[in-house]
């Protein structure tokens, strides 16, 4: 299957959530066993050699993908959420983002300083979320942090809000 295929296999769902916003749907990659296959395959290759020992899934859409990997990578998961969803201590990070303020959270001992970790969301727009995501991670002391989506908005360039040394990869990207 080519990257191509998985790109038409994204359904675009114009002015959503708000409009001018073309939402880009990815339960349709997950609808097909095919698509969902590479996906996975995608993400185990990329990351089978790098020592990952947590994966880190941002609320809610780095949840699909987020666990899958951290199995076939033999690694732990751990989710960053919104406020008020964690049971235990948390550590918290504020961020801007396209439609508002918002915040997220991790649980206070989900990461140490010997965990290697794959922040795994589904986009990269703004990256709010994400830059927002790896303060946290980094405020935990860990050895190294990987960066990941499925798909990249590159008109954007928020890829340019993180430091060079942070390798950050992208399946899928849209030049919208």
């Amino acid at each position: 299957m080519s990257i191509q295929t998985l790109k038409d296999s994204v359904r675009n769902i114009p002015n959503f959530p708000i409009d001018g916003i073309e939402f880009k749907d990815i339960t349709t990659l997950f609808q097909s066993p095919e698509c969902l296959q590479e996906l996975s395959d995608i993400l185990y290759d990329k990351y089978k050699d790098k020592g990952i020992t947590m994966v880190v899934g941002i609320e809610s859409r780095g949840f699909f993908m987020g666990p899958a990997t951290a199995l076939r990578l033999n690694a732990g998961f751990a989710p960053v959420r919104k406020p008020g969803k964690l049971p235990f201590d948390v550590l918290e990070e504020s961020y801007t983002k396209e439609y508002g303020e918002d915040a997220i959270q991790i649980h206070a001992d989900a990461l140490n300083e010997n965990d290697v970790v794959l922040i795994h969301d589904d986009l990269l727009a703004t990256g709010g979320t994400m830059l927002a995501a790896y303060k946290l991670v980094k405020k935990m002391g860990v050895k190294k942090v990987y960066l990941n989506f499925l798909i990249e908005l590159e008109k954007l360039e928020a890829r340019k809000l993180f430091p060079e040394e942070v390798e950050l990869d992208s399946i899928l990207k849209f030049d919208i």
